[in-house]
């Protein structure tokens, strides 16, 4: 089931996504939404008897985090040695901001601080209820579903800095959606998903999440040993290879198979 959060011009709706995706990971030209009465995350999937097509709303961030947005960093080996450093021996985990949060098509904007902004393509977990100390064999009892994620970062302040807040915490630098996908198993992960980034149309980032050196279950369990996870929390679950910069005018597309494409546009600020 794919859960988008979205404008027809008043308030922000919550609705299910029908129909399949093409080949590029966009919609069916014949795809629907039907509308939720409410939140899933607090009221449950409860359908009403109205429909609105594509071409009629605007697709925002499908979550909203109550309260946080938990990132892992060097999680992929190849990425860690580009970063120039060895793979973690447990979770590296950071913050951002739930302000830091975008939506599909909405604007990242480069901060006036920065001269080296970076994309990194990501498989984002949706917490569906308040946990923690997790089990990993219990991990799937509590994922609400899946998105994908730019975890945007200023690197110049990440060297500078020497930790990942300012870095990684601007306004608009978590780019999520562009809906929540309820029907995977973690372990599909496990075997391999294609992640791509595109930038202005060409493959800059081409990865498999088959090459995570912690897998979704772990995450869970590291993160929920750490902290309690609330309905909405999202662990960003890093990136592979081929981060880089971006600049004002850009269009970066980050697509997982089966998951869809998110697509913003640089702009300065």
């Amino acid at each position: 089931m794919r859960i988008v959060r979205f404008s027809a011009g008043d308030e922000p709706a919550y609705g299910v996504l029908t129909g399949d995706l093409d080949d590029y990971g966009q919609p069916a030209e014949d795809a629907v939404i039907v509308g939720l009465a409410g939140d899933p995350l607090y009221v449950g999937i409860k359908l009403l008897d109205k429909e609105y097509r594509l071409d009629e709303v605007r697709l925002l961030a499908p979550v909203l985090p109550r309260s946080k947005v938990v990132g892992i960093g060097k999680n992929y080996a190849a990425h860690a040695a580009e970063m120039g450093g060895e793979v973690p021996r447990e979770p590296l985990m950071f913050l951002k901001p739930n302000t830091s949060v975008i939506g599909p098509g909405d604007v990242v904007r480069y901060p006036a601080q920065s001269s080296e902004v970076h994309y990194e393509g990501e498989l984002a977990v949706v917490i569906g209820r308040i946990c923690r100390d997790v089990p990993v064999e219990q991990a799937t009892d509590v994922i609400h579903g899946y998105t994908l994620a730019n975890d945007v970062t200023a690197r110049d302040l990440q060297r500078s800095d020497g930790q990942f807040t300012r870095a990684k915490g601007f306004d608009t630098f978590c780019p999520l959606g562009p809906w929540i996908e309820t029907d995977l198993d973690p372990h599909d992960f496990s075997t391999g998903r294609r992640v791509q980034t595109h930038l202005n149309g060409e493959v800059v980032q081409d990865g498999s999440t088959a090459d995570m050196v912690f897998d979704v279950p772990a995450l869970i369990a590291h993160v929920s040993s750490v902290m309690t996870l609330l309905p909405g929390d999202v662990i960003l679950t890093g990136t592979p290879e081929g981060v880089g910069p971006m600049r004002p005018g850009d269009e970066v597309e980050i697509s997982i198979d089966g998951l869809g494409t998110l697509t913003n546009k640089v702009e300065a600020r």
